[in-house]
């Protein structure tokens, strides 16, 4: 049993490591601006398989694997994928502790960690590389990598390396390149009749809502955080009033647009609202978009991407600096499978 001063220790580490950044690997929280505002920095590994049996990453079953945070938004999106394409035969995942941990004992870096055993439900360790960290992977991967250690990581068990750490390109690899091998391969959630209406809403999705909610917890002045958190709520009164007409993000058939919406939603009364500050609504306060955010998570295999345990675990344990004592809050624990009135749109 870990007693409650090793805790209170390893937090106070954590706090001044955060305080250092000069001294640690880059991580999120490193990305303000002089204005206080969050800038969250692109993906380094942007690698692509390919249904071509020739490229240099084919899609085969069995050959990649998954890295995952369930906490992760990101990550989360990437595992549906998985889910509703009925890939979970083809692509292996394994998924890290929710609360960051030293990396390494020569630095004072704190990030995704692997259990040494099963002591952590819903996480095991890496059954690949035996790395004791998502950083050890990528030091693996290239030995001078300098940028984040984020999940998702899609790595290649025959070269490997990482293919991707870029959710919005790994999704979109999901969808179309192992349809010969998914059990719903004729489920498209990028379909050309839409894919331009899709990319328009994943534009002002990300900026306002899913990396919004970022740009509110992490600011480190008013102005900034007025800013953004003016735009989250002039975003999700869209979302409202777009999900009063029709009983999807882009129309009545589900899309990647919202599996990219899903993920910041299951987590926006539970952890946003509390923990960065997103608290003029709540979710459960909008009648379209709640109904909305239960239908999904009743689709088939979604409820299973969605570990609340982990997320509160991550969010109000990993950010000191936000919340220095790691008290994590007892409620509101919404119930998503709940009954839903989304079918008034149909099927």
């Amino acid at each position: 049993m870990i007693s409650s001063s090793s805790v209170s220790a390893s937090r106070l580490i954590l706090a001044r490591s955060f305080a250092t950044s000069a001294k640690m690997a880059h991580s999120a929280l490193d990305e303000m601006t002089e204005s206080g505002a969050f800038n969250r920095s692109p993906s380094i590994f942007r690698n692509f398989i390919s249904k071509d049996k020739a490229s240099q990453f084919p899609a085969e079953s069995g050959r990649y694997h998954l890295y995952i945070s369930y906490a992760c938004p990101w990550a989360s999106r990437c595992l549906s994928y998985v889910k509703l394409k009925g890939l979970d035969k083809a692509i292996s995942y394994t998924a890290v502790k929710p609360i960051w941990e030293r990396t390494k004992e020569t630095d004072q870096h704190f990030g995704w960690v692997f259990p040494s055993n099963t002591e952590e439900p819903g996480a095991e360790p890496d059954p690949l590389n035996g790395a004791k960290s998502i950083r050890g992977l990528y030091e693996l991967a290239s030995s001078n990598y300098s940028g984040k250690f984020t999940v998702p990581v899609l790595w290649d068990k025959k070269l490997k390396t990482i293919v991707s750490n870029e959710s919005a390109e790994i999704i979109r690899m999901f969808n179309t390149e192992f349809n010969d091998i998914a059990e719903n391969a004729d489920l498209d959630l990028y379909p050309p009749h839409l894919q331009k209406m899709i990319d328009e809403v994943n534009e002002w999705v990300y900026d306002l809502i899913n990396n919004g909610v970022y740009k509110c917890g992490f600011a480190k002045k008013q102005g900034p955080y007025n800013e953004a958190v003016a735009k989250l709520y002039q975003a999700l009164d869209k979302c409202e009033e777009i999900l009063g007409k029709q009983r999807f993000i882009c129309g009545n058939a589900l899309t990647e647009a919202d599996i990219r919406l899903f993920v910041t939603l299951i987590r926006f009364d539970e952890v946003y609202a509390v923990h960065f500050k997103c608290n003029k609504k709540l979710l459960h306060e909008y009648p379209n978009l709640f109904n909305y955010t239960k239908d999904i998570y009743q689709i088939p295999g979604m409820s299973s991407t969605v570990n609340m345990e982990h997320i509160k675990k991550h969010y109000y344990g990993s950010h000191p600096s936000i919340n220095p004592y790691g008290i994590i809050p007892i409620g509101p624990n919404i119930d998503y499978s709940s009954p839903h009135d989304r079918e008034r749109f149909g099927p």
